[in-house]
């Protein structure tokens, strides 16, 4: 698969562009820092993507 087609910024990106980005793969779901992207990037698995965001949302 080619990651790079399917990472999207967060809806809620700055202008400054300090925001993440996702892309939602079959095996987990990935969020990168957009202006660290050589970083590299976080993997979770779809339910605890899920519980992260629900808690965001919370908030």
């Amino acid at each position: 698969m080619n990651m790079a087609e399917n990472w999207h910024k967060s809806s809620y990106s700055g202008a400054r562009g300090d925001c993440v980005e996702v892309c939602e793969a079959p095996d987990a779901v990935r969020m990168r820092d957009t202006r660290n992207r050589s970083l590299g990037h976080l993997a979770f698995p779809g339910d605890q993507w899920a519980a992260l965001v629900r808690s965001l949302r919370e908030d």
